[in-house]
């Protein structure tokens, strides 16, 4: 079920990486991200009371709050990331990093992974150099570097968001939902407070609300899932699998947006693929 799980989580969260990109196209990416995390937050509120008690303990609501922390400082640094740079680059290269992060992660916490681990991360360095690497004729869809400045931003965030995943992790396996629960709770206070002292307008079009709730409707969708496939694997076979969520936000890019890559960029998103293959061993 692990693999269902995160699966289902890579797919979702590519998804609302997609939409939330979008929508910071037209608004701040601080002020989408605060909307998108009180969206999840009200289908979290909804959803909690039909799925039973459950055994919550004050380590796992701080352990919650702890990983609120980093989910909702990196969710803005990879909205603005791919509303400046092109998706199909920067959406694998975030989630390259978001992943390596809980892998490294379990294995200092004792897990064991084998060798297809271990040369699955040293892979995933290969994808990143491909898949920034740029033609300099003109005429080219993706700008002439790009990609190479969404790189440290794209590496950045994701490894915030990879520390999500981690804190996620310490929580108790009956814990339910409330460490997802304090984990918004956290982060949404945080975000409104860098939303007022900068002064940020939380308006917009009928269009871009739509585009920011449903963001935020489907990174809870992918956040329980991901903590419902943590509940049954372990941390870095769960992680890997998620990092695969490049693939819906590039199929969205290619097919709505119309951004071209050149050939060694898609080879590029064949390795990272490969990458997080290898590392779920």
């Amino acid at each position: 079920m692990a693999i269902v799980f995160a699966l289902g989580a890579a797919a979702f969260y590519g998804s609302a990486d997609f939409m939330g990109a979008l929508a910071s196209r037209r608004n701040a990416a601080l002020a989408v991200a605060l909307g998108a995390q009180v969206a999840g937050l009200a289908i979290l509120l909804v959803a909690m009371p039909f799925l039973g008690p459950a055994a919550v303990s004050p380590r796992d609501l701080l352990f919650g709050a702890a990983a609120g922390v980093f989910g909702g400082l990196g969710v803005v640094v990879v909205y603005r990331t791919l509303a400046k740079g092109p998706m199909s680059v920067v959406a694998p290269t975030t989630a390259l990093s978001a992943s390596a992060v809980p892998v490294l992660a379990g294995i200092l916490l004792g897990e064991r992974p084998g060798l297809s681990v271990l040369g699955g991360i040293a892979v995933a360095f290969v994808a990143v150099a491909l898949i920034t690497r740029e033609r300099t004729e003109p005429g080219v869809v993706v700008a002439r570097g790009a990609a190479a400045r969404a790189l440290l931003p794209a590496l950045g965030g994701g490894a915030i968001f990879g520390l999500f995943f981690v804190f996620l992790h310490q929580t108790g396996a009956g814990a339910g939902l409330w460490p997802l629960l304090a984990a918004r709770l956290t982060s949404v206070p945080i975000l409104a407070a860098l939303v007022l002292a900068k002064r940020i307008p939380m308006t917009g079009s009928p269009r871009l609300v739509g585009a920011v709730v449903v963001s935020g409707v489907l990174d809870m969708v992918a956040n329980i899932l991901y903590l419902l496939a943590l509940r049954h694997g372990m941390l870095a076979v769960v992680a890997a699998l998620t990092g695969l969520y490049p693939a819906s936000t590039v199929l969205l890019a290619q097919t709505r947006l119309d951004e071209r890559l050149q050939p060694i960029q898609f080879a590029g998103l064949g390795v990272a693929v490969l990458a997080a293959v290898l590392v779920a061993g």
